[in-house]
């Protein structure tokens, strides 16, 4: 029996060292894999920048060449034809919208996950309900709203269609963090005399930072992307960013360069906010915040 002991003391100690060596040996080569499928993933958006800046001609050579002469005549020409405007327009609707939808979904999920009513899982099934149908099954409808509404070509328009379509999914979303709240930092708010304005604004929000910043973001991204509605209920008057990159897209054939030009400014202001942001993009700030 002791020597049985001791062997398998043994054997766990030699075990121990060779599963530790194992790990560091397969560490490097998971961080080369990570690496190549990183730059396999980035390759396109890489390949759209570049394209940005080439020459129509250089833009459609085959093979593709990666070292050219750069050229900014195809950013010259997105401003000459009036991108302002379309970008105003995208943001406009993109930041007014996501606003009335956090004003909105913020009170909404906190009533839904702290405070739920009798019949909460049917109300979080109405509003999951309204993304069911596809947007091409609502579209009529719409414009004979739209149109009886004068909201035909109009930023309101567009604002009013973003909120309702991003809406039922920052709910979904900000209530899932809510209920992670632990409920004990609640009862302790509570029993010190915390209403409910108080307990929302100094205690709930703050540990669902990063919820609040995921939720905007996504609804920021859907807002900036849409394309379907935009073309039909406000392509004349208050067209957006994917309308523009449209006029690119001819009987002539395309052009990709000034195409690939539009792309890279269109995607810009989502990766530097998706930069800035990056840190606030994580679950969990409410872990640990009871002692």
């Amino acid at each position: 029996m002791a020597i049985g002991t001791a062997s398998s003391r043994l054997s766990g100690r030699s075990g121990r060292p060779r599963r530790a060596r194992s790990r560091e040996d397969a560490s490097p080569l998971l961080a080369v894999v990570a690496w190549i499928v990183a730059l396999i993933a980035f390759f396109p958006v890489l390949y759209m920048v570049l394209t940005g800046f080439k020459t129509e001609t250089a833009a459609v050579d085959l093979p593709p060449k990666l070292i050219f002469m750069p050229t900014l005549e195809n950013y010259r020409a997105i401003f000459r034809i009036d991108f302002l405007p379309f970008f105003r327009n995208s943001l406009v609707a993109s930041l007014v919208s996501t606003a009335i939808v956090m004003l909105l979904g913020i009170p909404a999920a906190y009533a839904l996950a702290l405070h739920p009513p009798k019949k909460a899982k049917d109300v979080l099934f109405f509003f999951i309900s309204t993304k069911f149908l596809p947007p091409a099954g609502v579209i009529v409808p719409l414009y004979i709203i739209f149109r009886d509404a004068n909201l035909l070509g109009t930023i309101q328009g567009l604002v009013i269609l973003y909120t309702a379509m991003n809406l039922p999914i920052a709910i979904w979303m900000l209530r899932s963090f809510f209920e992670d709240i632990p409920r004990d930092v609640l009862d302790a708010a509570r029993v010190d005399g915390a209403g409910l304005l108080r307990e929302m604004t100094q205690i709930v929000l703050p540990m669902v930072v990063p919820g609040l910043v995921a939720a905007t973001f996504l609804a920021i991204i859907f807002a900036w992307n849409e394309f379907f509605f935009a073309v039909s209920l406000a392509s004349v008057g208050s067209p957006t960013v994917p309308i523009f990159m449209v006029k690119f897209v001819t009987s002539e054939g395309l052009f990709w360069a000034k195409l690939s030009a539009s792309c890279t400014m269109a995607v810009l202001p989502i990766v530097l906010l998706g930069w800035v942001a990056q840190r606030q993009l994580v679950r969990g700030l409410s872990m640990g915040a009871v002692k």
